[in-house]
């Protein structure tokens, strides 16, 4: 359908006064996901090598967290277009794994959280004197 057709009017309908076609559509801006501590060690892990495809196992034993907590955060930065995934076969007979990557959204993103989190990190609390 072309914009010429969208406003052409339509003959009206017995009993209904239409006389022009209207396209609706809804635009939904998607949130930001929440971003947790363990969502930042996942996005820091990313930015080390940004355009690299990461498995889940690896990501895991490098972050240390569990995949109970780490399988969420992916889908979770996958379901907001922050990542990209896809199913890689590695040998025969061997299931595929899914694998990971930043999109160039995500990467913009991690960036811009890490660079929040990095003066927050340095504020200390101060030591109590026994003065």
């Amino acid at each position: 359908m072309n914009a010429e057709n969208l406003l052409t009017p339509v003959p009206a309908r017995v009993g209904k006064a239409l006389t022009h076609q209207c396209y609706i559509c809804r635009v939904e801006l998607m949130k930001a996901p929440r971003i947790s501590p363990e969502t930042l060690l996942v996005l820091n892990r990313f930015m080390e090598r940004r355009t690299a495809w990461r498995y889940g196992y690896e990501l895991s034993r490098e972050t240390g967290l569990k995949s109970g907590t780490l399988y969420p955060i992916l889908m979770r930065l996958e379901k907001y277009q922050l990542l990209e995934a896809a199913w890689v076969a590695t040998e025969e007979g061997v299931p595929p794994r899914h694998t990971y990557r930043l999109t160039p959204n995500g990467l913009e993103f991690a960036r811009a959280k890490l660079a929040e989190a990095r003066p927050r990190a340095m504020v200390r609390q101060p030591a109590f004197s026994n003065g």
